[in-house]
């Protein structure tokens, strides 16, 4: 039955014709339903046929909103057809610098040796092995953090870690506080998982300790999810006091915390696990440092919670692969991953160099260390609207609202990932970025 599509190109005529305008809200399916007289399911399909024509975009917890019309004299590609077969993508943020891939080859050499093969093509454990184990804690120790290598969990990638960890620690209907913006990734883990996440205030230092203590008052908090180096979006790094300050609360209130450093390799700074090691779990990974294709995640955990975040880990089948756990301990004890650090630290403040040229004037939040931006668009853009003419040009960015916990919160701005496409590209992207907000004003 092919009804659900005539629905689709009325509402698609809409748009087009400007009855429905860029960042108006659709009614939620089940009301949609309703006035039209057809079934959810309908509805269902009618909404996603939207989407796939990249006519709207849809919110968990704000609802399904209308982005932009296709442009006449285009090529008729819907705009998420755009965004994907984009000439530069500024949402994806891999980095990657030249002469990776010879730099990661030579340990995978002896992997595929049969005998060798065999051993490494067997599952992993949720601990690893001893080898992974001590090689991650040197790996991740800093001037301050000595983690122990038996407090260390594997998972395929840092987002299953977050996932384990807090499964492990959120029982469904469970509160989590979270920065104001948050890793998307992380609301829709708390969405499968049936968990409430909870804006903290923060400023330009970090969190509000005052914050937590007050929600927590108001209902209990389960955990804090937090990125204090280089958040993501803002690239904003917690101050060393603020750190004190807040670790000093949730040990007060004995209130666990999933720490995430996935761009931690960028810097120097300690974790907040050096101020409250008995609730802090730190998750990170090698999606950043080394290559997103064969990666793996691991987990720091406070030593009595080893068992239960490794029970976790296993109940949500997001044990690393063993192959990927093996390379992962060539490319540390080698020196490979420290050649890449190095060099992704370059190549990220030469970006950040090519950001500052290029949007010099604008309101835009960074880390001269940082592979990615936070643009405050100037009137009268919307972060929507904005995201849709962009991928009409070409360029795939990440609308703000998409980091917003609050769903009464919709900042117009736009995350731009620097890490996934060449110097030029980049330099090419954000100047015809800047075209796009000048067309407009």
């Amino acid at each position: 039955m092919q009804d659900y599509r005539r629905l689709a190109d009325r509402i698609a005529d809409d748009i087009t014709a400007g009855r429905l305008r860029p960042g108006e809200r659709l009614p939620p399916q089940r009301v949609f339903a309703r006035r039209r007289g057809i079934a959810g399911s309908t509805a269902g399909r009618v909404y996603a046929e939207l989407v796939r024509r990249g006519l709207v975009v849809g919110e968990v917890g704000r609802g399904t909103f209308v982005r932009a019309a296709a442009q006449p004299g285009r090529s008729g590609r819907s705009l998420t057809e755009a965004a994907t077969a984009a000439a530069v993508n500024l949402e994806l943020n891999y980095p990657a610098v030249p002469g990776q891939s010879e730099l990661l080859a030579p340990a995978l050499a002896p992997l595929l040796r049969p005998d060798v093969l065999t051993e490494a093509l067997h599952p992993a454990a949720a601990t690893g092995t001893p080898a992974a184990r001590e090689a991650v804690a040197a790996l991740l120790a800093t001037a301050g953090w000595r983690p122990e290598p038996d407090r260390f969990l594997f998972t395929g990638n840092a987002r299953q870690a977050i996932a384990a960890t807090l499964a492990s620690l959120v029982r469904p209907g469970g509160r989590v506080g979270v920065e104001p913006l948050t890793y998307p990734l992380v609301k829709e883990i708390a969405a499968r998982l049936g968990i409430t996440l909870v804006p903290l205030a923060a400023d330009e230092d970090g969190v509000w300790p005052e914050s937590v203590a007050a929600l927590h008052r108001s209902a209990p908090l389960s955990a804090l999810y937090l990125q204090p180096t280089l958040h993501n979006p803002t690239s904003r790094t917690m101050s060393a006091d603020r750190r004190v300050h807040l670790a000093a609360a949730v040990n007060a209130l004995n209130i666990p915390v999933v720490e995430d450093r996935i761009w931690s390799f960028l810097t120097d700074d300690d974790p907040l696990a050096v101020h409250a090691p008995d609730l802090t779990h730190v998750v990170d990974g090698l999606s950043k440092r080394v290559a997103p294709g064969l990666t793996v995640g691991f987990v720091a955990v406070p030593r009595q919670r080893v068992e239960t975040v490794a029970a976790a880990v296993r109940s949500g089948g997001w044990s690393a692969g063993r192959f990927a756990v093996e390379a992962a301990v060539r490319w540390t004890g080698d020196g490979t991953v420290e050649r890449l650090v190095a060099a992704k630290r370059a190549d990220a403040a030469a970006r950040q160099r090519i950001l500052g040229e290029e949007l010099r004037g604008f309101a835009v939040r960074s880390d001269p260390r940082a592979y990615f931006a936070w643009w405050e668009l100037p009137a009268p853009w919307r972060a929507d609207t904005f995201t849709a003419a962009a991928a009409e040009h070409g360029i795939a960015v990440t609308p703000g609202p998409a980091f917003t916990v609050d769903p009464n919160c919709t900042p117009d701005a736009v995350r731009l990932g620097l890490g996934s496409v060449s110097e030029s590209g980049l330099r090419w992207a954000l100047g015809m970025l800047v075209g796009v907000v000048r067309a407009v004003g």
